[in-house]
């Protein structure tokens, strides 16, 4: 029966993830906001919901290294998996989108998440810090959103983002980001505490299940979500995404995890999984400032070293 579970848990999550691309994308165009800055707050908070979720109830449970792992092992999972697999699929033309200074925002983060967690401790200081970082993220988004919306008044043919319906009602484009901001959560969960119980049945520690399978798992909705902006080719929706959850798991969700309770940090993330997430960060430059697009090579490379890697920490 659990495997049954697991599977129902995969279809809504692959629904939902195709309900909130059509309807963030959608919204983009009626609002006259780039695709790029809707993926980056609501594509990604929605699909960082589970990560959050899980978290939470990590850090009620006294469970950090659940809490921790679920957040460094999904921000691995999304640069290695969430855009490796989409990428064997089919080539996302990723060039031809600018996401230099969300990327660095990105990178600037990880750099003071992991200057946090040298700390050894992510007490409520460090839970406030995050969370202001947070809120500077997000207000110089708005900024942006606001000047594009002035600079676009002045534009005489601006290219829609494909697969978009100009004439889409309002009432099903806010049904579409309804039902896949409850959807992938709701997938995702029924999925994890499917693949959860499996793991437990071979005797596999919390640790390990935090740092892999919790997190493959919770990285399901941006899975999902990005194979089918991918599809669409509307990559500016995928990459967006993934650099937009990134974000708001290391500073809204730990931050909302550490003024719940202070969460040890284990010496192992200090010493190899941190660095391991900022490395797969690092290996996006090519795709941000060299205008390389993602293709099949690329997307087999990502794919390989994310299993490395589970493979290493199961090991």
């Amino acid at each position: 029966m659990v495997f049954l579970y697991a599977g129902i848990g995969l279809v809504i999550l692959l629904l939902a993830g195709d309900a909130l691309v059509k309807g963030a994308v959608n919204l983009s165009l009626r609002i006259g906001i780039p695709a790029l800055i809707v993926s980056l707050t609501i594509v990604a908070f929605g699909t960082s919901a589970p990560e959050l979720l899980i978290s939470i109830q990590a850090a009620l449970r006294d469970a950090p290294g659940i809490a921790l792992g679920n957040v460094v092992g999904s921000n691995t999972a999304n640069i290695l998996i969430v855009l490796g697999i989409p990428a064997l699929i089919t080539v996302m033309h990723t060039s031809g989108h600018d996401t230099r200074k969300s990327y660095v925002v990105m990178i600037v983060s990880t750099l003071f998440f992991i200057a946090l967690a040298f700390r050894g401790v992510f007490d409520a200081w460090a839970g406030v810090a995050l969370l202001v970082a947070l809120a500077l993220v997000l207000g110089d988004s708005v900024r942006d959103a606001l000047r594009h919306r002035r600079d676009a008044k002045n534009a005489i043919d601006e290219e829609e983002p494909e697969g978009a319906d100009p004439d889409m009602p309002w009432w099903k484009i806010a049904l579409f980001i309804v039902l896949g901001l409850i959807g992938l959560p709701l997938g995702a969960d029924l999925l994890v505490d499917s693949a959860t119980e499996i793991a437990q049945m071979f005797g596999v520690s919390d640790t390990v299940i935090g740092l892999t399978l919790v997190a493959l798992g919770t990285s399901l909705p941006e899975l999902a979500t990005t194979v089918m902006a991918a599809i669409r080719r509307q990559a500016d929706v995928a990459l967006g995404n993934v650099i937009g959850s990134n974000l708001f798991n290391l500073l809204a969700i730990i931050g909302v995890a550490s003024l719940i309770s202070p969460m040890p940090v284990d010496p192992a993330f200090l010493r190899f999984d941190l660095w391991v997430m900022l490395a797969a960060s690092l290996l996006l430059i090519p795709f941000v400032f060299l205008k390389q697009d993602l293709g099949r090579v690329w997307g087999a490379i990502l794919s390989t070293l994310y299993v490395t890697y589970v493979v290493w920490v199961l090991i």
